[in-house]
């Protein structure tokens, strides 16, 4: 049975399913909430996504919405959690018109943005967890309505859940589905069968050292804000919880801690974008785990230097697959430097909210602190409408070896083939970080592998090393080799390659949390006919 043919039969079955009386618990929310948000709502103006609506008393679901990002975010339901800032009976009776309209209009037209299946498991989770704002003073018209676009809501999750794309989505619906079988009154084998298929994923998506399939930093927080609740679900209620639950979310943690730079947010590899502090703390409040960060998570493929006040994070790996390559950035072998209460050098990041041209820029490797080779991305995406943005060539192995030398120093060395079959030639990059911190040292080699030969043509083979600044620091060009980094706080960092040329470009910050932010980035150009590797440092000036 075909996927339309599926949906087209569900919606026929909407009145015969079994519709619960009630609700048993209504899940915690432990997302950020924003007062400002309730204020602008009242007054008739939804802000989400950088954009504003102005609805001047009508229906959003009736007007043309700002943009796609917008609109997940309107359909998911998710901002009903600002309303635990104004608990009064007129921001509820406006959630729940808002409600209603979107019942009337997309309640069982199973299409578009509205019923995306990530799109439906937020909303369904939304629901569940703001139930008693959203039922404040109703009348029981309404609370039926609701109930039954609850169960319907079940049950087409229940469907899609085993199509949906693989990563984030799939492990986000079978949540849902967990949640709404200790939620809603359910028998046992219900709840039986719904934690059996969120073990599944967990054992699936989250691999041993802790991290996400998607090799995403931050999709593990994005999770975790979804099953620390559903766990104390669980407990409250008194039932068992799946038996991999717990133990997924110990493991998961460590990786969170991995990834946390010293100013406290994510890294920004492949895909990740900024962190509410607010957020994250929300979630490390519950972390029992509590140690060293790894060195090393060998199955997500990161590594991690750190000494001193200086923490220094690599990626040394690939996309696990063509789907999970959807939102994977070609940023192999590019790293990010903190230190104190600052990150000095970072990657692009994705945008929060932007159009498709943004996002697809972002995952290009210029955008990335490691290097290129002719202006081109050592990962390239597809531009088929049919396979969608997945990447089709590019990195496929990467070796890396792991060491301390003699005089103390954590030393990595890591080479990958994204640019073999294009131009012939390898990426060699080594970092090493000396014991107290204070000098970051780095090597940047191409080379012909021993069997291989050179592809470029006479007047190719220009590599371009980028070192992406992060907008709270400042850059001061010193000498022609060399450039100082000074944190709002006065830390000075002295990048210098001695030899070459080092040069201040304009950039752009795409993970602010206000949005894109202009930056700066340092730039090295040098041909690797007659230069084939560079050196360059990051020193600490006390």
């Amino acid at each position: 049975m075909s996927r339309r043919t599926a949906l087209a039969r569900l919606r026929l079955t909407r009145h015969t399913m079994r519709v619960p009386e009630r609700l048993i618990v209504a899940p915690t929310d432990l997302r950020s909430i924003d007062p400002f948000f309730v204020e602008e709502l009242l007054n008739g103006r939804i802000l989400l996504a950088g954009r504003v609506l102005e609805t001047e008393g009508q229906s959003p679901f009736a007007l043309e919405l700002p943009s796609q990002a917008f609109a997940a975010r309107l359909h998911s339901f998710r901002w009903l959690r600002h309303l635990r800032a104004e608990k009064s009976d007129q921001a509820a009776a406006m959630a729940r018109s808002i409600l209603n309209d979107w019942m009337a209009v997309h309640g069982y037209r199973l299409r578009g943005v509205a019923w995306a299946a990530d799109t439906a498991a937020q909303r369904l989770i939304a629901w569940l967890s703001h139930s008693p704002v959203v039922l404040q003073g109703t009348d029981g018209g309404f609370y039926r309505r609701f109930m039954r676009m609850l169960a319907f809501h079940v049950r087409y999750l229940r469907r899609v859940a085993a199509t949906t794309r693989d990563g984030e989505t799939r492990f986000r619906v079978r949540i849902a589905l967990a949640l709404s079988s200790v939620a809603m009154p359910n028998g046992a084998s219900t709840l039986k069968r719904a934690g059996q298929a969120l073990d599944r994923e967990i054992d699936r998506q989250i691999l041993q050292d802790g991290g996400h399939i998607s090799r995403n930093p931050r999709v593990a927080l994005e999770l975790l804000l979804d099953l620390l609740p559903l766990r104390q679900t669980y407990v409250n209620l008194g039932h068992d919880a799946p038996s991999r639950l717990i133990p997924g979310i110990d493991r998961m943690y460590p990786a969170l801690r991995f990834f946390r730079h010293q100013d406290g947010d994510l890294a920004l590899f492949n895909g990740a974008t900024s962190t509410l502090a607010n957020e994250l703390m929300s979630v490390l409040r519950y972390d029992e785990t509590a140690g060293q960060a790894f060195k090393a998570l060998p199955h997500s493929k990161y590594h991690r230097l750190a000494a001193g006040h200086a923490v220094v994070i690599v990626d040394t790996g690939a996309p696990a697959s063509a789907d999970l390559s959807r939102t994977a950035h070609a940023g192999c072998l590019s790293f990010e430097m903190s230190s104190g209460k600052y990150r000095f050098i970072v990657n692009s990041g994705s945008p929060n909210f932007a159009g498709e041209r943004y996002i697809q820029a972002a995952r290009a490797t210029a955008a990335h602190s490691t290097v290129t080779l002719d202006d081109t991305s050592s990962s390239l995406f597809s531009k088929s409408k049919t396979l969608g943005p997945v990447m089709v060539s590019g990195v496929k192995k990467v070796i890396v070896e792991r060491a301390e030398t003699e005089d103390g120093r954590d030393y990595i060395r890591a080479v990958h083939d994204g640019y073999l079959s294009t131009f012939g030639y390898a990426h060699e990059r080594e970092l090493s970080l000396n014991a107290s911190g204070t000098i970051l040292a780095g090597r940047d080699r191409f080379f012909v592998p021993e069997g291989k030969k050179s592809l470029l043509k006479s007047d190719g083979g220009l590599a371009s090393a980028r070192f992406h600044i992060h907008p709270s620091i400042s850059l001061l060009q010193t000498e022609t080799d060399s450039a100082l980094l000074i944190a709002p706080d006065g830390e000075t960092w002295v990048f210098s390659s001695p030899g070459n040329e080092v040069l201040v470009a304009e950039d752009i910050f795409f993970a602010d949390a206000s949005g894109m932010r202009a930056s700066d980035q340092l730039e090295i150009v040098f041909p690797i006919a007659e230069k084939p590797e560079i050196r360059w440092f990051l020193s600490y000036r006390p």
